[in-house]
């Protein structure tokens, strides 16, 4: 015997079958000629080895055999409707998750409309965040453990990722309202770094732009204080410790409503902003419903 040979179509003519009771009404249904539909039944009798139907003139009725078979037969349709079901989801975008990584800076200040509105599109794509700082973005996104990544600069041509530029984060500099910067004007970037300054660590697509500049001034950078995080650099600030200079980005991070912003005259450089992925590697529905979403609210550089 090899039952492992019956076809979804012999278990949709079954089922048909016991439906109808009539070798005609189902094989129109079913689209076949009533020949075809008998031949099938036959030859899926012959391989069962047992007799499915019981056959007169006018009649076709289950045999005990042919209930047993009829109710694996509803599973396994089942199981396939159920099946199609779940990929045309997955296709639609209707299901799934998505995994994003990002710069928190990014995520803090972008994130929120854009998967608002996705969200709202798309309820049932369970979304996962991972914030991280520039390079682990870009591992993270590598590995395959985030499909998407928000990140500063470009990307390696070593790297086996593509980039998509975003936007450009303009920098501007963060005082206390008594402090260095209480006057409401525009800072030459010579001004700033002579102020106690408080500077994001080394490694951070912040920090890199921020001895760019001073190299153009042909000095180093030498701040009082140097943090890892934000959400740090915005206390101290707030406190009165010093003053920094940060993208436009970063302030959903800080305590906007101890500080106050000034722009920076000739800072010369602007921190870009792009999307990476795996390179040659398509996207899922779900990353391509977000990707639609991310182009109607961000425009490109």
């Amino acid at each position: 015997m090899k039952r492992n040979n019956v076809s979804l179509a012999d278990y949709m003519a079954v089922l048909t079958l016991r439906e109808t009771g009539s070798f005609r009404a189902a094989a129109e249904e079913l689209r076949l000629s009533p020949s075809a539909l008998s031949r099938q039944v036959s030859g899926l009798e012959t391989q069962l080895e047992t007799r499915l139907f019981d056959r007169d003139t006018r009649n076709v009725s289950l045999t005990a055999s042919g209930k047993v078979f009829a109710r694996i037969a509803e599973r396994m349709v089942n199981a396939v409707r159920d099946a199609d079901a779940e990929f045309d989801a997955h296709l639609s975008a209707r299901h799934g998750q998505l995994t994003i990584a990002g710069l928190p800076s990014v995520t803090a200040a972008l994130l929120p409309e854009i998967l608002s509105r996705f969200t709202s599109r798309h309820p049932d794509i369970d979304v996962k965040v991972i914030d991280a700082l520039s390079e682990s973005v870009i591992d993270v996104v590598e590995s395959g453990r985030a499909e998407l990544g928000f990140t500063a600069g470009t990307v390696s041509t070593r790297s086996r990722l593509a980039f998509q530029p975003l936007m450009n984060d303009a920098f501007v500099a963060i005082g206390a309202p008594d402090g260095p910067l209480q006057e409401e004007r525009q800072y030459d970037w010579s001004e700033l770094v002579e102020m106690p300054f408080i500077a994001m660590a080394k490694g951070t697509s912040v920090r890199e732009l921020l001895d760019s500049a001073c190299l153009r001034l042909d000095r180093p950078l030498s701040p009082r204080f140097e943090v890892a995080h934000l959400a740090t650099a915005g206390a101290f600030v707030a406190e009165g410790l010093g003053i920094t200079a940060l993208p436009e980005l970063t302030l959903p991070v800080l305590p906007t409503e101890r500080l106050v912003q000034r722009t920076i005259r000739d800072f010369g450089a602007r921190r870009r902003i792009g999307l990476v992925r795996q390179a040659g590697r398509s996207l899922s529905p779900a990353a391509n419903a977000f990707l639609e979403v991310l182009s109607q609210i961000v425009r490109k550089p």
